[in-house]
């Protein structure tokens, strides 16, 4: 049977500013996103990429357009609304890590699951159990400044992983990393996508990426400008099909 797209955007328009600085930042996009799936979102900047990431995270409300986020219309509601929304559905990760560094590892996934008003006991159950599964097992005491770049983004994984969340979306998750750590962290990607049946988005500039990919989306001025999908042939070889997107009016 063949699976729904866990969050699904429709003709979303997003015009930022007033008056004569007014700017359409996405000039009816749509994106549909399949759980089990790692998709990229690629294009140069100021194309739309970080304002399309923000209303699919529901942080951003669009001008025009419809979100639906685990079957439910998410544009229109209330901030307070939206806010449970996507402490409910959405992990995110961050270039940046934003590790609490006065909290060890534990305590920085735990705090996130602190403001879904879980008690404390189901807290570290679920923070361990994360950062296990991250292969930090070996790390749930240590401090953000006694761990490696790429330890501290696959804190910030787990932390994104812990509230059993149906879609994660990231943000240039290989930006601040060596080589060596930005494969480790895809493939993590990757596999989480895939074991959890977990909808993973990523925003990336990063190449090095492509590989983990089974789609590649691009958007270049506010549009979809193109789309890449990973199909295995009958040799057991990858490859990607190119479907051109047509370009909307505006």
């Amino acid at each position: 049977m063949k699976s729904e797209p866990v969050l699904e955007a429709t003709d979303i328009v997003k015009e930022l500013g007033q008056g004569a600085g007014k700017v359409r930042a996405l000039k009816g996009v749509s994106l549909s996103l399949m759980p089990g799936e790692l998709t990229l979102l690629m294009g140069p900047s100021g194309s739309g990429k970080t304002t399309l990431l923000s209303i699919l995270g529901c942080i951003l409300a669009p001008s025009a357009g419809s979100v639906t986020l685990a079957g439910q219309r998410v544009d229109g509601l209330d901030p307070e609304a939206l806010a449970g929304v996507r402490r409910r559905n959405i992990g995110f990760i961050f270039q940046s890590y934003n590790l609490f560094p006065t909290l060890t590892a534990l305590e920085n996934v735990r705090l996130a699951l602190d403001v879904r008003g879980m008690s404390a006991a189901e807290t570290v159950i679920r923070a361990e159990t994360a950062l296990r599964e991250v292969g930090l097992g070996h790390r749930l005491q240590s401090y953000p400044r006694n761990m490696s770049g790429g330890e501290q983004q696959r804190v910030a994984v787990a932390r994104a992983l812990a509230g059993d969340p149906a879609v994660i979306l990231a943000d240039e998750p290989t930006a601040a990393l060596d080589s060596e750590n930005g494969h480790q962290v895809m493939a993590l990607l990757a596999r989480i996508a895939k074991e959890k049946g977990r909808a993973v988005l990523a925003v990336t500039h990063d190449p090095r990426t492509h590989s983990y990919a089974d789609r590649i989306v691009r958007i270049e001025d506010g549009l979809i400008s193109g789309e890449e999908r990973r199909v295995e042939t009958g040799e057991n070889i990858t490859r990607y099909d190119l479907t051109r997107k047509r370009k909307a009016n505006g």
